[in-house]
């Protein structure tokens, strides 16, 4: 499997879960709707359990831009690949929202509760505030991207080559950990913006919601801030991992 394949799939696979349970708390008639915070962010975290072990072996599961240009920044993997990984990310999480609108579309024809529908979809603010939003999403992100670095880094001796150190760490023993991360980023974090901490989780599905038969707007005008937010947390992670280290 191809870090694009690999890629593809592990993202699709956690924005069906993650993006699923919104949708399952939010939409009129389902089983699920009155779901709490609880259960939203514990399926997004299992959610970033099975994409990580079903991408993990073949790309390292990244599943998030911030994820590939961190270990990018910091020198673990080649910046040659990151295309590759983009591409990946975000074709996935367009699948992935896709895949949650066909499951719920009886459900989402039937809800009025347009903003509901949206966070079925992608992320916004609780109280609207640029700068306190922004820095929601960077402080977010740098914990996740942070502490990634060393989830990763008992595993990075094991071969020569840069880029398969860090695909080997976040293979084979990031699974569980980073599930355990995101759970508490959510928890902790989360419920000042929705917890983006991912450029394509936000993005792809807000490009899906613009064009899927979904009432109500994609709310462009903060679009913004879960793409660039992330960016800048894990640019300041991998330069403070590497000055501690």
């Amino acid at each position: 499997m191809s870090i694009l394949v690999a890629e593809i799939l592990g993202t699709m696979l956690l924005m069906l879960m993650g993006n699923g349970v919104v949708a399952n708390a939010v939409l009129k008639g389902t089983k699920g709707n009155g779901a709490g915070w609880i259960e939203i962010t514990t399926a997004w975290a299992l959610g970033v359990f099975i994409g990580v072990v079903v991408a993990g072996p073949y790309s390292g599961a990244h599943l998030n831009p911030a994820v590939t240009i961190g270990l990018a920044t910091a020198g673990k993997i080649s910046w040659t690949v990151v295309p590759e990984y983009l591409a990946g990310e975000m074709i996935g999480a367009m699948l992935g929202a896709f895949l949650v609108w066909f499951f719920y579309k009886d459900h989402y024809k039937i809800t009025d509760d347009e903003e509901g529908m949206l966070a079925s979809f992608c992320t916004g603010p609780a109280i609207k505030n640029t700068f306190s939003n922004l820095m929601s999403e960077i402080i977010g992100t740098f914990v996740l991207v942070f502490v990634i670095f060393y989830l990763a880094g008992p595993e990075l001796d094991i071969t020569g080559d840069v880029e398969a150190r860090a695909i080997i760490g976040l293979g084979s023993i990031g699974a569980v950990p980073v599930a355990f991360l995101v759970w508490v980023i959510g928890l902790s974090l989360g419920g000042t913006t929705g917890y983006a901490i991912n450029p394509a989780r936000d993005l792809g599905p807000r490009i899906m919601h613009s064009i899927l038969p979904v009432k109500g707007k994609s709310n462009w005008g903060y679009a913004w801030i879960p793409v660039v937010g992330p960016i800048i947390g894990c640019v300041i992670a991998a330069y403070l991992y590497m000055a501690l280290m």
